[in-house]
């Protein structure tokens, strides 16, 4: 008897150390796989931003914000508006546009991204635009998220 029951504690611990399930079908899964955008739903100095996000297995894979004129003109290609923003605010759009989008993959919208200095305008835009995103992605909801602007909220 003493003998059936050291091996079935050792069956047991044994059995508690073993993983449970196989591969990812025990995962949850937050992030539906998809393309998703949100906009800004006013322009702000003559520019639209915009946020784009790719999520592939679960995870945030690329990352796109920047913003439009009406043209379509690309914000952070253009020259002379980055020369006149840096030497006034000590940054420009190609360089916070990256910065956000590199700090929400690196997150993958778990926290909170702190905003830059002389781009916090755009970085309340950019995290307004991601939680939007992100609520789009769990359900899955891949039309575009239009983000009221804060000066349209306060109306």
């Amino acid at each position: 008897m003493r003998r059936y029951k050291k091996m079935a504690i050792a069956l047991a611990v044994t059995l508690c150390m073993m993983p449970v399930g196989c591969g990812n079908s025990q995962e949850k899964k937050e992030l539906v796989d998809g393309y998703y955008t949100a906009v800004m739903s006013e322009y702000s100095h003559g520019w639209k931003e915009f946020v784009n996000i790719c999520v592939m297995d679960n995870k945030i894979v690329s990352v796109e914000y920047n913003a439009r004129n009406k043209a379509g003109f690309i914000k952070s290609w253009d020259g002379v508006y980055m020369r006149n923003m840096n030497a006034v605010q000590g940054t420009y759009p190609n360089h916070y546009t990256r910065t956000y989008a590199g700090r929400l993959l690196d997150s993958q919208g778990k926290k909170e991204i702190d905003l830059l200095a002389g781009a916090s305008s755009s970085g309340g835009n950019f995290q307004r635009m991601t939680t939007a995103l992100l609520e789009h992605a769990r359900t899955g909801n891949t039309e575009i998220a239009v983000v009221e602007s804060e000066t349209h909220q306060e109306e």
